[in-house]
This record gives C-alpha cells, structure tokens and sequence, in this order.
C-alpha cells in the first residue's frame, strides 16, 4: 500500500574527493542524521563518490592529451566504483539497516569495457539496488570521463514511496528526456546536479510544474581546498575558490520551494511529500492526461525499460 505522507531529504555535502573508502564513511554519517529526522528517501549529488571533478582539465585541449592527464583519469577510475561492487553492497546494507530508500549519484566504472558512466544508484529499504541510470549526455568536457547513456536506463521505480525517477544535471534540460519521466507517471523526480546557478533553481520549479510532481535537486559543495594538493596543482587557475556552492532545493508539484535552495554550507534538507498534492495539481494541468494532445503530438524513446515494481 502506497504511503501517503513521508519525509524526503536531501544531502548537500562534501565527498573525499577522488578517495572512496572515506567518501562511503561520509555517506554512512549522512544516512544516520537523515533515519534521526525519519527520511524515507534520501537523495545524494551528481557522481558523490568520487566528485563532480569541477576544475579538472585531465590534461585536454582539442588534439592532444598529455601523459599526466592519462595518469589523472586512472586516478579517477580507480576511485570510481562499480554498480554492483562492493562499495554498493554497502550502501544497499545500509538501507536496509536504517529502512530507508536511497539514491546516491557515482560515476560508474565498467571492469569490461573500461569506460567511465555518471550514474545514478537506486536502492530498497530491503538491502537491493533496485536499478541505475546512466546519464545520456555528459556535457562539454565531461565527455572527456564519462561515456553516453541509453534508454534502457531511463527509468523509473513504483514503490510504496509512489513512482521514484528522475535525470542528472543537464539531462533535464532535454524536454523529451523529461517526457520520458512524466510518460511513466513519476511522482517524485530526482535531479542531482553540478550547477549551481541560480537558474537551475528556475528550472527545478518549472519541471516540478511542469510534471507535477514532487523534485528533489541536489548538489555537492565543492572548494579548491577541498582537493588533496597533489590535485589542487591541476586546477585550473582562473576557477574561483569556491567551485560549487550547491544549491540543493526540494520543491512541491505546483512549484512551491519547500527547502532550500541551500548555498555555500553543507545540510540535509527535509520536506513532506503528499501524495494528495499531486492529484490537488493535476486539476488544471496533466502533461500526460488531459493537457495532452495525442491527436497533434507522438513521443516515442526507444529501448525503454518497464516500470520495476518494488512494493
């Protein structure tokens, strides 16, 4: 039986950057904080373990790469971790142990291929990774690190938390990606970013009415200080001290902020979902009923996974 009312939060914090082990030690002190405030779902920032590497040229221009900038990427590799490795067994534990469904974004290393994904992690208060998505277009220089998605990873979960789904950073602002959530009925989208901008406070309001659904955005808060100093020597120089300062922001289906945004400190910020909300906001508006125009408009995405069923 679906929940009606419950406790979302979300963490703006800062992982060990390109250091796994400490960043899962960080995670786990997040999850405590957020099962004391009974946080059903949690929701982590873009590529959390092992950074949103902000400031990292990885030794690029267009038509040459250097032997350091090689060396970085493996640095970067090996702290990356696989979707069903070992340091995602311990998230899934630790689901189970504080009951609580969590999605934390990673970059996902592939031990066949070798490639590089941004990623996000779904897991089950029951101990399991319910699913991944892989973010379908890394943007500008990501695309240095990070391989495309597809559509078989667009996707979404029905729990007895509703619908959970949603896209990473820039991904959201693809109108027929967003269609893909509101096409599966999302009730509670989930966009962990890297911008921090004003504007993407914007957009996380407009797709909360848009889709009429509840939007968890989140966010690391990153400084230069922040990298260990044999990485602080690569950044680049014209990049301010503070390189992301979040901006994590939970708002409700008829664009109401309901926490944050939170800037330039870390937090959990907490919010009630209402599933009751979300029929109040479909009176005047359903991008998928009866604000749709199937007799003018067709969408289609191809190799979409079915709805997995949680309950």
């Amino acid at each position: 039986m679906k929940a009606k009312k419950f406790i979302v939060g979300c963490v703006q914090a800062t992982p060990s950057i390109f250091n796994k082990e400490k960043t899962l030690d960080i995670i786990y002190n997040w999850i405590k904080k957020a099962a004391e405030q009974d946080v059903k779902l949690l929701v982590f920032p873009e590529s959390f373990i092992p950074v949103y590497p902000a400031g990292l040229g990885f030794g690029t221009v267009v038509g040459s790469r250097t032997e350091e900038g090689r060396d970085l990427f493996k640095e970067y590799w090996n702290n990356s971790i696989e979707a069903e490795g070992k340091e995602s067994k311990k998230i899934a534990e630790w689901a189970k142990e504080f009951g609580m469904f969590i999605s934390i974004g990673v970059t996902e290393k592939d031990t066949v291929s070798k490639s590089l994904y941004c990623t996000i992690l779904y897991y089950s208060p029951k101990g399991e990774l319910m699913g991944k998505h892989r973010k379908l277009k890394p943007t500008a220089a990501e695309r240095l690190i990070w391989g495309e998605g597809d559509g078989s990873t667009l996707t979404t979960f029905n729990t007895e938390l509703g619908k959970i789904g949603g896209l990473i950073c820039w991904e959201n602002y693809m109108p027929l990606a967003r269609m893909s959530m509101y096409q599966k009925g999302v009730e509670i989208y989930l966009a962990p970013t890297a911008d921090c901008r004003d504007s993407w406070n914007s957009s996380m309001i407009h797709i909360a009415c848009e889709g009429r659904c509840y939007v968890i955005g989140a966010n690391q808060l990153i400084r230069k200080t922040d990298y260990p100093e044999h990485l602080q020597k690569q950044l680049a120089e014209d990049r301010p001290e503070i390189l992301s300062r979040g901006g994590s922001v939970i708002v409700s289906p008829l664009g109401k902020v309901l926490a944050g945004p939170l800037y330039n400190e870390e937090g959990l910020l907490t919010a009630e979902v209402d599933h009751d909300e979300i029929i109040r906001a479909k009176m005047d508006f359903d991008v998928i009923g009866h604000y749709a125009r199937n007799d003018i408009f067709e969408y289609a995405a191809k190799d979409q996974p079915e709805i997995k069923n949680q309950n």
